[in-house]
């Protein structure tokens, strides 16, 4: 339970100082393909646990996670994933598997996640998701908040799309999973359209 807490804001926190996301931002989204996807997901390790509905496997069948849903609703779901496949991968002596923005985009289309079902980004409920995540407890917004990490309105520009957000959030998992280790604090998890209104929220820098 300790490490689950300790994984906390520090992940949240580290990726949102490298990647960032927004509608309509300069940085264009790779294009996707589904059969390069399939071949992502394969590679990757994901067919290790989630297998055809029918097989048994150690998580949610493949069926269950192949289904109409946002982009970024998808990225908060590897999100909240990120811990338990970091666990089960160690466990069995596996490296953690790094995910280019491209093949991000890939795995996106093959698990049927479109920007486009993604609602335009509610900047108050982003504000609400930054304090209920407890995010102000490590990073600083507009000077207000904690010191651990950097102030998270002055990344606002380096914001970029869906797949480059989720595909950066995962590569950088492990190496913040052990600085976090250290801190004792919750480990967010976000569902729906939360991930989508707190990048939207903190890309707009609004105070």
């Amino acid at each position: 339970m300790r490490r689950e807490r300790a994984l906390g804001l520090l992940l949240l926190g580290g990726a949102l100082c490298a990647i960032a996301l927004g509608r309509g931002e300069s940085v264009a989204q790779p294009a996707g393909d589904a059969a390069r996807g399939g071949e992502v997901f394969a590679a990757k390790h994901c067919a290790r646990c989630h297998l055809p509905r029918g097989q048994r496997g150690m998580g949610p069948a493949l069926e269950q996670l192949r289904r109409p849903q946002g982009a970024y609703e998808l990225a908060g779901r590897l999100w909240n994933h990120a811990p338990a496949m970091f666990t089960a991968l160690a466990q069995e002596g596996v490296e953690w598997p790094q995910i280019s923005a491209a093949e991000m985009a890939d795995l996106m289309v093959f698990l049927r996640a479109d920007s486009n079902r993604d609602p335009p980004a509610d900047l108050f409920k982003g504000r609400a998701t930054l304090v209920s995540k407890g995010c102000l407890k490590c990073h600083s917004f507009q000077n207000e908040g904690g010191r651990i990490g950097p102030d998270l309105a002055r990344r606002r520009e380096s914001y970029a799309p869906a797949a480059t957000w989720a595909a950066a959030m995962w590569r950088h998992t492990p190496h913040m999973a052990a600085v976090a280790i250290q801190q004792g604090v919750l480990y967010p998890r976000f569902s729906g359209d939360e991930m989508v209104h707190l990048l939207g929220f903190l890309r707009s820098g609004t105070p």
